[in-house]
């Protein structure tokens, strides 16, 4: 417990930086009203769920990356009082997950930062993965979970180190290949790396261009709870990891 106090009272000074812009067409079926972050959990958006998470570790400001009605995100934490800072980052038109934080850049204060999905979670030890990000000096460092099945999720394949080799898809059973567990710390000058005003991806644009470069893979114990999908979602809701926080 001693070894964390420093690292929680350092990620009380660090950015999330939310990605909660995509319009979840595959989950309107059963959520139309509302972004696909702002879906209920026992009556609880998403979104909160995710937020008290990082909110446990110290976290305090927040940058939400908002497009697809961004306005029911923008009207539910602009009236929120208390210790956090929720700062909207608009997109006027789809930027991918890549180009909405080159659209947040102004309002990125902290390096590293720390990203994540707006539509899923993993129980991530944050403050081993921040001690992990910065021991290694990296540049980015992606959380991961190891898993037997990998069909329907981008792998990334590890060396000995834990840096990241590459990334492929639908590689199964290897002993060093893990998923994406949708959380990242990253350094600052990252956001070099990513075009102004255009659609561009993390997954398959930045990443590829930092393997070897410093790139680091944190593996946590997961789950790995995604709500992309109605089965996804309904899943979700019955997760015990989520519940618990």
């Amino acid at each position: 417990m001693h070894t964390r106090t420093p690292t929680k009272s350092k990620l009380r000074e660090l950015d999330v930086v939310i990605l909660c812009g995509g319009m979840g067409s595959r989950l309107q079926a059963v959520v139309s009203d509302r972004p696909k972050p702002m879906a209920r959990i026992d009556q609880r958006p998403f979104l909160d769920i995710l937020i008290q998470f990082f909110a446990g570790f110290g976290f305090r400001r927040f940058v939400l990356c908002a497009g697809y009605m961004s306005q029911v995100i923008r009207d539910y934490y602009a009236c929120r009082t208390g210790p956090y800072k929720f700062i909207i980052s608009d997109e006027a038109a789809p930027l991918g997950t890549g180009g909405t934080i080159k659209n947040a850049e102004q309002f990125i204060q902290s390096d590293p930062f720390l990203v994540a999905n707006g539509d899923s979670f993993c129980p991530v030890d944050l403050p081993e993965f921040y001690s992990f990000h910065e021991a290694n000096q990296a540049l980015m460092s992606m959380a991961v979970i190891k898993a037997d099945d990998t069909n329907d999720y981008g792998t990334v394949l590890l060396d000995d180190a834990r840096r990241i080799v590459s990334f492929e898809e639908k590689k199964q059973n290897h002993r060093r290949c893990c998923i994406n567990a949708g959380m990242y710390f990253f350094r600052k000058d990252v956001i070099s790396l990513i075009p102004q005003n255009t659609r561009f991806s993390l997954e398959h644009e930045l990443f590829p261009m930092l393997v070897e470069q410093d790139s680091y893979a944190f593996i946590s114990p997961g789950p790995l709870v995604d709500i992309g999908t109605p089965g996804r979602y309904e899943w979700a809701k019955k997760c015990p990891a989520l519940h618990r926080i």
